[in-house]
């Protein structure tokens, strides 16, 4: 046990953490180096959860996360356990960051160079690079007042938010309106507003539903950096792994939970083929509303169906895996294709689902920065269309809408793919829903809306069952690999906090 543990003294107490995504992963280091005798349950056959790996034909796909963001909460993460990232993986800064193609013929690159980015800015609109300094400004403000005094303290509670000290801190904050609001009052074309909120895909909202606190979002994206770790996202996931196995985690994969019961002290939980666990604690990192209305009897649960089916999603994803011949210039290692009016595509994830007409997407291509991900001679890539959670992914609607998103690449890119692919998977709605028990296909977890930030997402403990507690996306502060690394520390804090 380390004496100097952040989150307290855990006093030798056995802990089943089900489930091995970021955030339990994050909960079972902090928990073992608290004392806890820690056995992770994963459901499939590979550790990381969504950030699973896809081997075929020479071929090796990160599944789900590709962007590395916010290098600083990696660092934080291992400095709490005396480690450093660089020791379990490298990281290459990419330049660009990532290119955007607009469906207009227009084509720019945010590079790490911000003086650059500045003349971009410029070149859209006057005034839009002094416009970017200050923009820029109020979100790095907003992230190191948020990040210090809202993302590492679990404000779980209404009274926590009428604190003197947190009303001073949250003074200059953008606690109110949206982000489409905020943007409008520093830019006014439509493609600058679309490349400070490109990252809205990656916390499941939209501009008019996302708070404007998550401008700080491009205080991460121009400031902090775009990296690519050393063997992806999944060797960010053997990195930490190998620290957790130091700390005395024990892993157990193909390990389906089908039922948690009991009470702190006493807790029963069982796997699908009968094997049974009996730990004092249970931490579960599994979707939280699979959880809750799968594992758990019902008077063990906090929320009824009516809560998790009045919740608001984040997207779910059609996604090609593609493995293909030759080279695939002139697409980046991340590449955005947009429209040039983008609020239809989100119509139709937010407001009236439907699989999109005009789509925007995003291609990841590793094999541009690693030559381990294919063969010699080969490309590697995936195409990742947001869509609405929920909607029916048949075989005929998925052929139909691969062909379209083809048929856009080699439109709007140049990068005719057609007739060069000698590997091809696709992942979606149900996909997430069958290997994740992710409620509605959901690729995220509860969006990041108005109605559903902070205070008003799920609780780390549960209300009804005392010693069981919840880690991941679902909780606060939410979506995101870094995210989910913190919500790791804030449930075995509330852990610490109960004892």
């Amino acid at each position: 046990m380390n004496d100097s543990s952040p989150v307290g003294d855990a006093d030798g107490r056995s802990v089943v953490v089900v489930g091995s995504g970021f955030g339990g992963l994050s909960t079972a280091c902090y928990l073992a180096d608290a004392g806890a005798d820690v056995t992770v349950l994963e459901k499939n056959e590979q550790l990381g959860g969504r950030a699973s790996r896809l081997h075929t034909d020479g071929f090796r796909f990160d599944m789900g996360p590709s962007w590395y963001l916010m290098p600083d909460v990696f660092e934080d993460f291992f400095a709490d356990f005396g480690r450093r990232p660089e020791q379990y993986y490298g990281l290459e800064r990419l330049d660009p960051h990532y290119r955007i193609f607009f469906k207009d013929g227009d084509q720019v690159d945010l590079l790490p160079d911000l003086d650059a980015n500045r003349e971009l800015f410029e070149s859209y609109e006057p005034g839009a690079g002094e416009a970017l300094d200050d923009y820029l400004d109020q979100a790095e403000y907003t992230y190191d007042v948020g990040m210090e005094h809202f993302v590492y303290e679990d404000r779980s509670r209404l009274r926590d938010f009428v604190d003197p000290d947190v009303l001073r801190y949250a003074r200059g904050l953008s606690l109110l309106g949206t982000m489409q609001d905020h943007v409008e009052d520093y830019f006014d074309h439509p493609k600058l507003q679309q490349i400070v909120q490109y990252s809205l895909v990656f916390l499941g909202g939209a501009p008019n539903n996302t708070p404007a606190l998550y401008n700080l979002m491009s205080h991460v994206d121009f400031n902090l950096g775009v990296y690519y770790p050393e063997d992806g996202m999944g060797g960010v996931v053997d990195g930490i792994v190998a620290m957790a196995e130091e700390l005395g985690v024990d892993f157990r994969v193909d390990h389906p939970v089908a039922e948690i019961r009991g009470r702190e002290g006493g807790f029963a939980v069982r796997t699908e083929d009968g094997r049974e666990f009996f730990p004092d604690e249970v931490v579960s990192d599994a979707d939280y509303a699979h959880t809750e209305q799968e594992l758990l009897v019902p008077e063990d649960r906090q929320y009824d169906a009516e809560y998790w089916d009045s919740r608001t999603y984040a997207p779910s994803a059609f996604l090609l895996y593609l493995g293909v011949e030759g080279d695939v210039e002139p697409l980046a290692h991340h590449t955005l294709v947009l429209p040039t009016d983008w609020d239809d595509h989100f119509e139709t994830i937010f407001g009236d689902p439907a699989w999109p007409e005009d789509p925007a997407y995003y291609l990841c291509v590793p094999s541009e920065t690693d030559d381990t991900v294919a063969p010699e001679g080969h490309s590697n890539l995936f195409v990742l269309a947001p869509i609405a959670p929920g909607l029916d992914d048949g075989p005929e609607r998925r052929e139909a809408f691969r062909d379209r998103l083809l048929d856009d690449v080699a439109e709007h890119t140049g990068v005719d793919l057609r007739d060069r692919i000698v590997v091809e998977e696709h992942f979606s709605v149900s996909e997430f829903a069958e290997r994740y028990n992710s409620t509605q296909g959901t690729a995220l977890g509860l969006a990041h809306t108005l109605r559903q930030t902070s205070l008003l997402r799920p609780p780390h403990a549960s209300r009804e069952v005392d010693g069981l507690y919840f880690t991941g996306s679902f909780t606060t502060p939410g979506i995101g690999v870094p995210m989910c690394l913190i919500s790791g520390r804030l449930t075995a804090e509330t852990m610490a906090n109960a004892r």
